[in-house]
């Protein structure tokens, strides 16, 4: 009996817990309380029948079961999602955009060009692609969603890296390079920040930092991956197998992978700023100035590292590898503890932590000659690398919301995209003009230093 009084008295207060997480008649849920109270159904579904038969029938079990079962879906579908966003990232950003770098100086060598002209491409497209199309995507992902722009972008930037690996001029180099920006623009950040934000909202920074990952693993994968390709069938045959690569893991994932239906992003979604208001505010204009200034000092410095490591500092191939592996390995160690940080303080001072950190460590390449300096370079800059791409969507979300977030979005990054394009040529170019790396690694430190404090200029709080 005392048992039994026992067994009733927990079922009882399993049942005050449940309660708590059902809406009732006359208090409608929420979607995001739904999803945040998903994980506390789940855990009692184990209790459900014993309480029910035992103290109120069958009825009980009929009235439970929809919304377990809802609250189930949610957690699948942003599962789904998070899952993903690791693989597109991994392939777009990780394997196509900073993998390209590390066959830079094979095109230097076999083609006779000059570090202005391969960093180039990756200007020319971002130029002509960004303008041109990254308003126009931003409003898309909005308008259709997130998943079909990422399965255009995704077969894009596989059919780029083919096609690179067949030219034999700097033109094809310039035409399968627009492609490349095109798979970016489509499949690459833009679609997969949205995606995340409409399915995540108090765990948004983890999520984020979580899915990012994907850009580290696939980064510090590409150097080996390319590596042991080259070695084995010449750099040519091992683009084109990147490419196809790409597509086999990541188009099958974008096709299955589910947008949150409306009623379920509509909590978050009520919190945004209206479209025309948002483009009245300061601090849009400010956060696109900072972006516009880190992005280009990651930029600069992540394109012509290779560069400056091959042919400048002698490294050998897998040297190189070494080290570009170490930055993208700390990016991923940036990712999450960014996206940690992100949750629980100000977005604005994470985002300025970030930009620091890059300051910092791009001087460190004035002393590549030895090996400590450059492990140190490789460590801060990988984790400020690895904050760096992910902080804007989040700090955008958080001042504006998310109804408009791809639009917005579009509009930084094309931004962001610019500044991605201009920095790593202008490096370069300052190299083939000086015959030095070191005027171009002193603007680059000048340019973080300016994002850095662009970005104490941003409000802590939403201003939606």
């Amino acid at each position: 009996m005392v048992h039994l009084l026992k067994q009733m008295s927990s079922w009882g207060r399993d049942y005050q817990l449940l309660a708590k997480t059902i809406p009732t008649a006359t208090q409608k849920e929420t979607a995001s309380e739904r999803f945040r109270n998903c994980r506390a159904c789940l855990s009692l579904s184990w209790a459900i029948p014993a309480m029910a038969n035992h103290r109120f029938g069958s009825q009980s079990i009929n009235s439970v079961s929809p919304v377990v079962e809802r609250d189930a879906l949610v957690m699948r579908g942003a599962l789904s999602a998070l899952i993903t966003a690791f693989f597109v990232l991994f392939c777009i950003v990780g394997l196509a955009l900073w993998g390209l770098p590390f066959f830079y100086d094979f095109m230097v060598r076999q083609f006779g060009w000059t570090r202005a002209q391969v960093t180039s491409g990756n200007a020319l497209s971002k130029l002509v692609v960004g303008p041109a199309f990254g308003f126009f995507a931003g409003w898309l992902v909005d308008r259709f969603g997130a998943r079909r722009l990422m399965m255009a972008g995704i077969l894009m930037a596989g059919l780029a890296l083919v096609g690179l690996g067949s030219i034999s001029s700097l033109g094809m180099f310039y035409f399968f390079y627009v492609f490349n920006a095109l798979g970016y623009v489509c499949g690459g950040p833009l679609p997969n920040q949205v995606l995340l934000s409409r399915w995540f909202d108090k765990s948004r920074g983890k999520a984020m930092g979580i899915a990012y990952l994907g850009i580290g693993v696939g980064g510090a994968a590409s150097p080996w991956i390319s590596h042991a390709l080259v070695q084995q069938f010449g750099w040519q045959t091992a683009l084109k197998a990147l490419g196809i690569l790409l597509v086999l893991i990541a188009f099958p994932l974008a096709f299955f992978v589910r947008e949150p239906a409306p009623e379920l992003a509509s909590a978050a979604r009520t919190i945004s700023a209206p479209r025309r208001a948002a483009f009245r505010q300061m601090s849009l204009y400010l956060l696109i100035a900072a972006s516009m200034c880190s992005i280009a000092a990651v930029s600069g410095t992540q394109q012509n590292l290779k560069l400056f490591l091959s042919l400048d500092q002698h490294y050998t191939q897998s040297q190189a590898a070494r080290i570009l592996s170490l930055v993208l390995m700390s990016s991923m160690v940036g990712r999450l503890l960014m996206g940690w940080l992100a949750d629980r303080f100000p977005t604005k001072y994470v985002m300025l932590l970030i930009y620091s950190l890059v300051a910092v460590a791009i001087p460190f390449l004035f002393f590549a000659s030895a090996k400590a300096p450059m492990y140190a370079f490789a460590v801060l800059f990988g984790i400020g690398l690895g904050g760096d791409y992910m902080i804007v969507p989040l700090i955008t979300a958080q001042i504006f919301g998310v109804k408009i977030l791809g639009t917005l979005l579009g509009v930084i990054l094309t931004a962001d995209g610019i500044a991605e394009a201009v920095s790593p040529w202008v490096v370069g170019h300052l190299r083939d003009t000086t015959g030095s790396y070191n005027a171009g690694f002193v603007l680059l430190i000048a340019i973080a230093l300016l994002g850095a404090l662009v970005a104490t200029a941003l409000p802590r709080r939403s201003q939606a």
